[in-house]
């Protein structure tokens, strides 16, 4: 019988353990960093105007979303007086006690100066968090010790060559193995770079490009894991242990390197959007690692576009249809092949320049998080958005906004979604609320 038991105790913990691992919110955009959600039992829909707060924990600025891994929530933000700091924040996912908290002096020489961009990824019990200006920790994650970190600024002169981004640093390190990589726009091949997880060495450097916002992906390519990166000069695939290119299509901007939204693929086919420059649709080699130009377009200037001039959101791509933001907060839905556009609602979130929605897909239906920090219940297809409830999770603040007098707030950073509960941030509060059915 004690067999029995013990062979019952184990299959026990390791079903409970993949559970865990589904239900958890370790890096950008999710487990697999593609914007899905994965739980059931959630709430069909709300049953007031404000969803209720679990918990609220105070916190500075910052435009880094939560991340939620190991029964712990991390993010990061930045305080000015009495001198400019950034911190990184680790806190219990249940009662939002604060676990431990690391900050370090750090001047910005960039634009929208609210805070950091970054958000932190956890792997195997690291937390790795990268600062608006280059500052990058590898933390013990369960006590926030310091096990090893860099100045990229300094080690890899960004700014002495010109490269820091006028927003700054803002791409999500990505884990490939036993490798963290970083997309830093650094000159002398070092856009992108491959540190050692263990010991903070550098392992690859390749490209380079300008830098971008967006953060790379890994993928499946003609039986290969490829690391795609949306760089400042164009889109490329990687080899994720060596960093060597196996194909690159140019995409040069208008103005400057302004893309913020993740590549998103669909089968063979790799969309990218920006806000001056718009759409490229790449179809990715099935039997070789090459790609192809299907469409690009772009329209006049920011107001008057073509298919789709994201700023922020990164865009659904499903089947046939592709669904984002436009550059003044237009929801529309698009033909894949085409780019063209099928329907354009402006109900969502408000019209405003580089108004928001972070998209998540769970089962069928889409989680959209505006920048009025409201919550919609939705579903998309290729008639319309269909909205199926709706409700106020967190205040929009204006520190995001740099002083901008255009609106009175806004929410741009990305929530995670973990444990059947939804993590939220502002300018000044991270909150926690319940979205299971049996709440």
């Amino acid at each position: 019988m004690r067999p029995l038991c013990s062979f019952l105790s184990i299959l026990c913990g390791i079903c409970c353990c993949s559970l865990t691992l589904a239900d958890e919110w370790p890096q950008w955009r999710g487990p697999e960093r593609n914007g899905v959600w994965q739980e059931t039992g959630i709430v069909d829909q709300f049953g007031s105007e404000q969803i209720a707060i679990k918990w609220r924990q105070a916190i500075g600025a910052g435009y880094s979303g939560p991340t939620v891994a190991d029964g712990r929530v991390y993010v990061t933000d930045r305080i000015v007086e009495p001198e400019q700091i950034e911190r990184v924040h680790c806190f219990d996912w249940k009662t939002g006690a604060k676990v431990w908290s690391h900050q370090y002096p750090c001047s910005y020489s960039v634009g929208y100066a609210a805070g950091p961009r970054a958000s932190v990824t956890v792997n195997e019990a690291k937390a790795y968090a990268l600062g608006a200006m280059g500052h990058f920790n590898c933390f013990d994650a369960a006590t926030g010790n310091v096990l090893w970190s860099h100045d990229l600024n300094a080690e890899y002169a960004i700014e002495e060559s010109r490269r820091m981004p006028i927003w700054g640093i803002a791409s999500s390190p990505l884990i490939y193995r036993d490798l963290v990589v970083v997309h830093i726009g650094a000159t002398n091949d070092a856009s992108i770079v491959a540190f050692d997880q263990k010991t903070g060495k550098e392992r690859w450097r390749s490209l380079n490009d300008r830098a971008q916002y967006s953060a790379p992906i890994l993928v499946q390519q003609a039986g290969h894991e490829v690391l795609v990166c949306w760089t400042g000069d164009g889109v490329a695939a990687l080899d994720p242990a060596s960093g060597k290119v196996h194909w690159r299509v140019p995409f040069t901007p208008r103005k400057m390197p302004i893309g913020i939204a993740t590549p998103v693929v669909d089968g063979d086919r790799l969309f990218v959007t920006s806000f001056y420059d718009g759409s490229l649709m790449l179809r990715l080699g099935q039997d070789k690692l090459e790609v192809e130009t299907l469409w690009q377009r772009a329209g006049r200037d920011e107001k008057n576009t073509e298919a789709l001039h994201s700023i922020i959101s990164t865009p659904i791509f499903d089947g046939n249809y592709l669904y984002g933001v436009d550059s003044y907060g237009e929801l529309r839905g698009l033909a894949a092949a085409t780019g063209d556009r099928l329907w354009e609602d402006q109900t969502a979130t408000p019209r405003n320049r580089w108004s928001n929605i972070h998209f998540v897909r769970n089962a069928d239906r889409i989680w959209m998080f505006n920048e009025m920090g409201e919550l919609i219940i939705a579903k998309l297809d290729a008639v319309g958005f269909h909205e199926i409830s709706r409700a106020h999770l967190i205040e929009p603040t204006r520190e995001q906004l740099s002083g901008s007098g255009r609106r009175e707030g806004v929410c741009w950073a990305h929530p995670a979604f973990a444990y059947k509960h939804v993590f939220a941030r502002n300018d000044r509060e991270l909150v926690c609320a319940s979205l299971a059915a049996d709440r």
